[in-house]
C-alpha cells in the first residue's frame, strides 16, 4: 500500500499505553498514524522515529479546550478512516465510595475521562471519511448491568457517563460513521496494574480487529475488544 493510498487513523491520547500500543498495532498493519500526546520524549516518539512518515504526533492536553480546537483547525482538511479517543484517568483511590472520595478528585476524573473525551469526539469526529468509525475508550466497569459487586465507584460512574454521552453524541448524528465504545478488559498496562490477566501484545491486535470490522455500519455499539456487545 502506497502512502497515498494507506488508511489513516487519529488516536487521541497515544503517548504510552493502551493508546501507544494501538498506534503501533495499526502502523505495522500499513494504516497513516496521527497521535497526540503530552510532552516529549514518549514512546509514540519512538515509534515516530521508527517510522517516519508514517507516524505523525501532536502535542495535545486533554482538558485544554482550546488547545483542542486549534488542533482540530490544523487538521482541517485532512480526513480519517478511524478516529480513537484514548482518554483515562483513575481517582487516586480506587476502592472509595462517593460518600469518601474528595471533590477536587471526583472532577479531576469527570474531566478527563467524560468532559475531555466528548470535547474531543465533537473536535475530531467530523475529520472521519464516510464508511469510517469513532471509537472511544470506555471500559466494561460502565456497564450497569453488570455491576454486581460495588466497587471502583469512582472510575465506574465517569464511564457510565461517558457512555450516556456518546448516546446523546449518536442521536445527534443517525447518518454518521459507526461509533463505538469500547470495553478493553483488563490488560496490563501502568492503569491496569501488573495483576490483570491479559498483556498489551495479545489484547491490541483483537482490540484493532474490532475497530476495523465496525467500517461501513453506522450506529453505535458498546463491543468488547473481541466485538462482543456489553449490556449497557
Amino acid at each position: 500500500m502506497s502512502e497515498a493510498t494507506s488508511p489513516s487513523v487519529l488516536i487521541v491520547g497515544a503517548s504510552r499505553g493502551l493508546g501507544h500500543a494501538m498506534a503501533a498495532e495499526f502502523a505495522a498493519r500499513g494504516w497513516r498514524v496521527l497521535g497526540t500526546v503530552r510532552g516529549e520524549g514518549t514512546p509514540l516518539h519512538a515509534l515516530a522515529v521508527a517510522r517516519p512518515g508514517q507516524v505523525e504526533i501532536e502535542n495535545l492536553e486533554m482538558t485544554d479546550h482550546g488547545q483542542m480546537l486549534a488542533l482540530r483547525e490544523r487538521l482541517a482538511g485532512r480526513g480519517f478512516e478511524v478516529a480513537f479517543v484514548n482518554a483515562g484517568v483513575a481517582n487516586d483511590n480506587p476502592g472509595a465510595t462517593l460518600a469518601d472520595v474528595s471533590a477536587e478528585d471526583f472532577v479531576r476524573v469527570m474531566t478527563v475521562n467524560v468532559l475531555g473525551a466528548m470535547r474531543a469526539v465533537e473536535a475530531f469526529g467530523g475529520l472521519v471519511r464516510p464508511g469510517g468509525v469513532i471509537g472511544v475508550m470506555s471500559s466494561g466497569q460502565g456497564s450497569i448491568a453488570n455491576n454486581a459487586n460495588g466497587t471502583n465507584d469512582v472510575y465506574r460512574v465517569s464511564k457510565a457517563a461517558l457512555n450516556q454521552a456518546m448516546a446523546s453524541y449518536a442521536g445527534r448524528h443517525a447518518d454518521g460513521p459507526a461509533m463505538v465504545l469500547l470495553a478493553p478488559g483488563w490488560i496490563r498496562t501502568d492503569m491496569g496494574g501488573a495483576g490483570a490477566p491479559f498483556g498489551v501484545e495479545e489484547a491490541m491486535p483483537q482490540i484493532v480487529d474490532t475497530l476495523i470490522a465496525q467500517r461501513g455500519r453506522p450506529g453505535l455499539r458498546y463491543l468488547d475488544r473481541f466485538g462482543t456487545p456489553v449490556p449497557w
